[in-house]
């Protein structure tokens, strides 16, 4: 016999499904299935059913918890059930309401004392930390995010939705706060956790958006490949800011011509975006300094030693400035050598590695084939000139 809780739960699917013929099945299956307390299956159902835009309008989702979902929160896959509190949350239009209600599934989850309970409560916690990041309050965001590393440190096998809520949190701080060194590198993990085929066309779009302005204006970020060789940035290919993905590729190549070509073409784009205003300069050191690498990158490694003069017609500086360049790119150990202003040379013992592009694949490649055809001649002239051993 149905208990009295079990009874309201039932009666609210299928008033539910009176009110909302449109839904009628959805609500039909899933009291099926909690009426045969499968609750595995009750989970993929419910999963599926959170996802529907229509169910996410109102209350719904909050109704759905409290004459629903509460009644049996803790019999289904604990992070599963941080997920659907998670989704509710947000529903809440005060955010102190939402940060009350996840403050109270963290009570209820810390209840079931299961071995690995903090996995959902940290997934919860990353939620409030949101939430506070949004009313302005980053001092209480912050200790949850610090929190949040140590939890992860002393953790294994953690799942990559948790990992993807720390990232995601972590970069809306950074944001934030206009570090965008730190958030580059959050967003990226954030990504590495996360497939970009559940993420929506407009997220894409601003994520990769975010992403190339951080990526250019980033301090110390002189590798655009992990960037470009990710689905993401072309979410941006077909859009009003396609010309950011091009100057992303130019900025990986160091094409100095090509990114002021891009910068006439497209001011008054350029111009709406202010942090790329202010930091005019500092764009043009970086590409400047992108330009020196691909210069030596291009050589092979016995033709490092590199006329500054050379340097100066490629970047369109002069030489003076050519030697504030390579002692920026020392300083910074994007490469290693020695300037001779004797001889006006630089020899560069090692440039810092990058993730390559297609063409710069092609290129190592026929370095590469160069090299082994030197090596197969030399082979051939040393077999030549070694006389035969002939054995006593």
């Amino acid at each position: 016999m149905a208990s009295a809780a079990s009874a309201a739960a039932l009666e609210f699917l299928q008033t539910q499904g009176a009110t909302r013929p449109e839904l009628a099945e959805w609500y039909a299956a899933l009291a099926d299935l909690y009426q045969r307390k499968l609750w595995h299956q009750l989970t993929l159902k419910l999963d599926q059913f959170l996802a529907l835009a229509v169910v996410q309008a109102g209350d719904a989702l909050i109704q759905l918890y409290n004459n629903f979902i509460s009644d049996f929160e803790t019999k289904i896959n604990l992070l599963k059930f941080a997920h659907f509190a998670v989704v509710v949350s947000c529903q809440y239009t005060d955010k102190d309401a939402g940060i009350s209600y996840l403050e109270g599934i963290i009570s209820k989850l810390q209840y079931t004392r299961e071995s690995r309970v903090e996995e959902p409560i940290l997934y919860v916690k990353m939620q409030i930390a949101t939430f506070f990041l949004e009313k302005g309050n980053q001092k209480d965001c912050k200790n949850l995010l610090e929190e949040g590393k140590s939890t992860l440190d002393s953790m294994v096998d953690v799942d990559p939705s948790v990992h993807a809520a720390y990232y995601w949190i972590c970069s809306q701080y950074h944001k934030v706060h206009q570090d965008y060194s730190e958030f580059y590198r959050s967003a990226l993990l954030y990504l590495a956790y996360t497939t970009v085929e559940s993420l929506s066309e407009p997220f894409k779009q601003n994520l990769a958006f975010d992403l190339s302005l951080a990526a250019l204006l980033g301090d110390n970020i002189y590798n655009f490949g992990e960037l470009l060789a990710h689905p993401i940035i072309h979410s941006l290919v077909g859009t009003t800011v396609e010309w950011l993905y091009h100057m992303l590729q130019a900025f990986n190549t160091g094409n100095l011509v090509v990114y002021q070509e891009l910068c006439k073409a497209h001011n008054t784009a350029l111009t709406a975006q202010p942090a790329l205003v202010q930091n005019e300069r500092k764009l043009l050191e970086k590409i400047n300094i992108l330009c020196l690498m691909e210069i030596i990158f291009s050589r092979s490694s016995d033709d490092r030693t590199i006329p500054l003069s050379a340097i100066a017609e490629r970047t369109r500086l002069s030489v003076e400035d050519v030697e504030y360049l390579l002692m920026k790119s020392l300083s910074a150990h994007l490469i290693e050598g020695i300037i001779d202003q004797a001889d006006g040379t630089v020899h560069v013992s090692w440039v810092q590695p990058r993730v390559l592009g297609l063409d710069q694949v092609k290129s190592l490649r026929d370095r590469l084939n160069t090299w082994a055809g030197k090596v197969h001649t030399t082979l051939l002239s040393v077999e030549a000139e070694t006389p035969d051993l002939v054995s006593a």
